[in-house]
Parts: structure tokens; C-alpha cells; sequence
């Protein structure tokens, strides 16, 4: 339970992300722990060191500055991704995939309680 379009983006944000950089599709599988839900994005990609796995969820962090948008985006995926996440009283973790790249792992509670009463906000 939660916003469907605020989730909806969430988790297309991050699939996107997965197969950009990936060279197949990413391995998305989900299950219950508790009252949380958990789903793990895994990619074949290069993946993310561990020295930057925070910063990138900083608005307009990327990797290679010297992308432009049109190939390495505008650097707010995944702090869009940690905003919805958090505003769902959730976590979202970096880890090393079994795949060769990354693991993006998302924990929601089943319930939808919302760390804030702000409403979601739509960005770019």
C-alpha cells in the first residue's frame, strides 16, 4: 500500500537505471520479511563503487560529469527514488550483485505510513 504513482515511479526509476547500464535485463524478485516488503533489483552492469554507493542518491550527483543528459541522465533518479522510499517509511540500500553489478534493495512496510504528511512531490 502506498501512492501508486509515486511507487510506480519509484521502481521504474531504478529498473530504468538497470538496464541502462546493464548489458541484460535486470533480475527483479520480491518477498515478505515481517510486516516489510522486499524487492532486489540486481543488474550485470559495472556497478557502483562503495566510496560513492551514498552520494549518488544526492540530487544531481552523477558518476561522469562529463555525460550529458541525453546519455547519463540528469543525476536525480535515485534521489528521486530515495525520497519516495523514505516518504513510505522505507529504506533503499546499494550492495554488490551475484550478476556482476549492482544490487538496489528496497524495504517498504506493508502498511502505507507515510514518514511525512508533506504530499509527494512530482520532479523531472
Amino acid at each position: 500500500m502506498g501512492d501508486e504513482v509515486a511507487l510506480r515511479r519509484l521502481f521504474t526509476n531504478l529498473i530504468d537505471n538497470a538496464l541502462r547500464y546493464g548489458a541484460k535485463a535486470p533480475k527483479v524478485t520480491a518477498g515478505a520479511i515481517g510486516g516489510r516488503v522486499r524487492v532486489l533489483i540486481d543488474d550485470d552492469g559495472p556497478g557502483i563503487p562503495v566510496a560513492e554507493r551514498a552520494l549518488v542518491f544526492e540530487p544531481f550527483y552523477r558518476r561522469e560529469p562529463s555525460r550529458s543528459r541525453e546519455t547519463g541522465g540528469s543525476g536525480l533518479g535515485l534521489a528521486i527514488a530515495k525520497q519516495i522510499v523514505e516518504l513510505h517509511n522505507g529504506s533503499i540500500t546499494l550492495g554488490d550483485s551475484p550478476r556482476g553489478g549492482l544490487r538496489v534493495i528496497v524495504e517498504l512496510p506493508m502498511r502505507a505510513e507515510r514518514a511525512s504528511t508533506q504530499p509527494l512531490r512530482q520532479s523531472a
